[in-house]
């Protein structure tokens, strides 16, 4: 029945789209109907982001650093191993400070390039400090290595570095490319604060964060690279660089906590072997932290469902891996140890309303305390984010210890990092997708989202659901899955004189302006069409930052559809059997918040995501006869030249049709549902591609290395003939922690199980020589 009723999905929505549709596509037609804002509104928050240095973009940004002192300059740090700076910030120029990428060739998303921090005193002696991970060869052996350096300024132009002046301070052999934090500061008390993580795996694998007596993992560390009189030497380690004289360039601050240790957790160790380095412990991936004054505000990513914010004391325990946030993750906790709670912790789905929004997400990245000029209501708040694309802040009591006011302030693309404009303070945020942006007051810009769906001018009879002149109809070849949802898709290009940037394989570039619209229904009795029910219409908005989204829930009785508030909203349906008496399930249905359209709609998957050649080469009726969507579309003008040639080109395959084989299939499958996030420089954090267009050896798909393997060294992100250790098939047949997708779905696609079992059963001994060309006619 399954498989039936994705078939009638399908014809449906092809049959819905040619009933309701009057014009055929003869012509292309300007709009000038639509009333939907080019940018998220005043409506939304009281908070926007705004490009900070429009027309200058990076790859993969993950720290924005200013020197202190320095009153006209922003560096930014980009993982694959360059260092840029931003100068003369009232009409911003972009220069390359380092390059390392010849050296770092970041193995994974979390690795690379990751802290930068400036010497107090750099002005006079040029040094600053660098923390990446990457392959090399040490005493230890070759392979993944945490390197702490010191690099020196060209004294001649404080925009260079002088050449081969790296110092290489700490070189830790990693056996993991996960779970680095990487973050470097100078405190107040002039010795630098490095946060490092766990090093990978799943659930501490490696058995580091409760351990001080062993490597520098899990941990903030605190060292004196000025070797002050009166700070003692480290501990032996054979990550530890040493001068010509047996010494390492740093000391250790003769007030860490650790200094002496005999005993941690309950057990013996010995004083010699104890990581003096440690300031704080207990800390799982420490991704971003920072100083206001002598408060250390730390975020630590979690593993299954809590992410944290911490408020760092020296000698602090931080509790993972006895603690995922506040709740018990793995084993007892001895007697007599004292772990420290984070101030506030949010879970990765089904998170409590607070102002602005819902607590949740999934990963966490730590921000900065404004004390800037402008915005009044933000001094002393918190402001850090969540790669889901939330953007938080909080305000902490140091009176009492406690977090008060945590509110959702905005939402953005993949915030991966935050620093300051040094010249008013303004909060600036870097997106995995590679601008920087500022975050602003928007209490008096922008335009209202109309409130109802009749008044976005997007349909010229609402009943039938009639498009307004210049709304084009399109279909997919694979559909993504929406917990039985059938759909129906538009676009508008409303200028004439905007056009589409075609491309045979990669993602289409769309003007300003452009414009989707996704209509979802279901039966509430199944395989009766005529129990269909109007559930929502969502709106896409592509503008000069990426795309913003929106949606309207359906009254009761389908006269008009109200827009759906920034937090987004659930719903409960009862669907029937098809006897329309016996209960099939209790569905709840999401109608997606602000901040979810934008998690979906990543840059790398194209914003629309289903815009593409691979999608949309297959045919369409637009009342006079089908046609290759393609084609009609090229024949009147959508895209800055004709394209010929259609039937060369590449598309997904129908999850259908048996004529094609399951690779083909399930491949198209895996590249509808998953290619926004699981690709190079996608915002996640798996380690494969869902492009189709990669030959499976190229995938990292079969026997590939998973970023947490549950614990089970077995497990593979697909294991040939075994479905139990193939963690794709156990994330999309879950719903919860951990589920895939991760959002928008609360019923697993028993249908694409099914596909993916049989495919993954149907792999030999050799499954790179299987199907590379997928449905590729050339």
């Amino acid at each position: 029945m399954r498989r039936c009723l994705y078939s009638l999905m399908l014809i449906y929505g092809g049959l819905f789209v040619h009933m309701s549709t009057t014009l055929g596509l003869d012509q292309r037609l300007a709009n000038s109907s639509l009333t939907v804002p080019l940018e998220p509104t005043s409506e939304n928050f009281d908070y926007q982001v705004e490009n900070a240095f429009p027309g200058i973009s990076f790859v993969r940004p993950v720290a924005i650093v200013t020197p202190p002192g320095d009153t006209d300059r922003v560096f930014v740090v980009e993982q694959d191993g360059r260092i840029y700076v931003v100068s003369n910030l009232a009409d911003p120029v972009k220069t390359l400070f380092l390059d390392r990428a010849g050296i770092i060739l970041r193995p994974g998303n979390e690795a690379g390039m990751l802290g930068l921090a400036f010497h107090p005193n750099w002005q006079a002696n040029g040094y600053f400090y660098v923390y990446s991970v990457f392959n090399t060869t040490t005493s230890v052996g070759s392979g993944l290595h945490d390197r702490l350096s010191r690099f020196q300024i060209d004294p001649s132009d404080a925009n260079k570095v002088l050449e081969d002046s790296e110092l290489p301070i700490l070189s830790q052999f990693d056996q993991a490319s996960n779970h680095n934090g990487g973050d470097l500061h100078f405190g107040p008390d002039g010795y630098l604060y490095l946060s490092t993580g766990d090093e990978g795996g799943g659930g501490d694998r490696y058995r580091n964060s409760r351990r001080i007596d062993k490597d520098f993992f899990s941990s903030i560390i605190r060292i004196d690279v000025d070797r002050l009189q009166g700070n003692l030497e480290p501990n032996d380690h054979p990550a530890i660089h040493l001068d010509g004289d047996g010494f390492a360039y740093y000391k250790i601050p003769n007030d860490n906590p650790f200094i002496g240790a005999t005993e941690f957790n309950g057990s013996e160790i010995l004083a010699s072997d104890v990581r003096t380095e440690f300031f704080a412990v207990g800390l799982r991936n420490p991704w971003r932290f920072s100083f206001d004054s002598n408060v250390i505000y730390c975020a630590d990513v979690g593993q299954y469902v809590w992410e944290e914010v911490n408020i760092i004391e020296s000698g602090g325990d931080y509790g993972w891996n006895f603690k995922e946030g506040a709740h018990a993750f793995s084993g007892s906790i001895p007697s007599g140890v004292a772990l420290i709670d984070p101030i506030v912790e949010y879970p990765h789905s089904n998170g409590p309303a607070i102002p602005g929004g819902i607590a949740q997400g999934y990963s966490i990245t730590g921000g900065v305390v404004y004390r800037g000029l402008f915005n009044i209501q933000l001094q002393g708040y918190y402001v850090f984010g969540d790669v889901s694309g939330r953007i938080y802040a909080l305000h902490y009591d140091e009176s009492t210890g406690t977090a008060e006011d945590f509110r959702q302030l905005t939402s953005m693309s993949s915030p991966v990092a935050f620093g300051k404009d040094p010249v008013n303070g303004d909060v600036l945020i870097a997106s995995l997708g590679g601008t920087v942006y500022r975050l602003i007051n928007n209490t008096e810009s922008g335009s209202d989202i109309p409130e109802t769906l009749s008044a976005t001018g997007a349909f010229s009879d609402l009943d039938n659901l009639i498009p307004s002149e210049g709304i084009v109809p399109y279909d997919v070849n694979v559909t993504f899955w929406s917990d039985y949802a059938i759909k129906t898709r538009w676009f508008s290009v409303p200028d004439l004189s905007d056009t589409l940037d075609f491309d045979s394989i990669e993602n289409w570039s769309f003007p300003d302006g452009t414009i989707w619209i996704k209509h979802f229904e279901m039966e509430m009795v199944e395989g009766d069409v005529s129990s269909q029910k109007r559930l929502e219409t969502r709106f896409l908005v592509k503008n000069s930052e990426g795309t913003h989204g929106f949606t309207y829930r359906w009254r009761a009785d389908g006269s008009d559809a109200d827009l759906v508030s920034f937090e987004g909203m659930d719903e409960t349906f009862t669907v029937y059997e098809a006897d329309g008496v016996t209960i099939l399930r209790e569905q709840e249905w999401r109608y997606p918040s602000r901040s979810e359209c934008i998690q979906c709609h990543t840059s790398q998957g194209g914003h629309a995501l289903a815009f593409g050649t691979l999608q949309l080469n297959r045919e369409h009726d637009y009342d006079s006869g089908p046609i290759n969507q393609i084609q009609a579309l090229s024949d009147v003008g959508y895209f800055d030249s004709p394209v010929a040639d259609v039937s060369s080109f590449s598309a997904l395959s129908d999850i259908n049709d048996e004529s094609v084989s399951l690779e083909d299939r399930a491949r198209s499958y895996l590249h509808a549902n998953c290619v926004q996030c699981h690709q190079t420089d996608g915002p996640s954090l798996g380690n494969w591609d869902a492009r189709v267009s990669l030959d499976l050896a190229s995938s990292g798909l079969v026997n590939g290395e998973l970023v947490n393997d549950q614990g089970d060294t077995m497990n593979k992100t697909i294991v040939p003939m075994d479905t139990e250790h193939s963690m794709i098939l156990q994330r999309i047949s879950s719903r919860g922690a951990g589920q895939m997708p991760p959002l928008g779905s609360n019923e697993v696609d028993q249908f694409g199980i099914q596909l993916l079992s049989d495919w993954i059963n149907s792999l030999g001994d050799s499954p790179d020589e299987s199907l590379v060309t997928w449905n590729d006619p050339t």
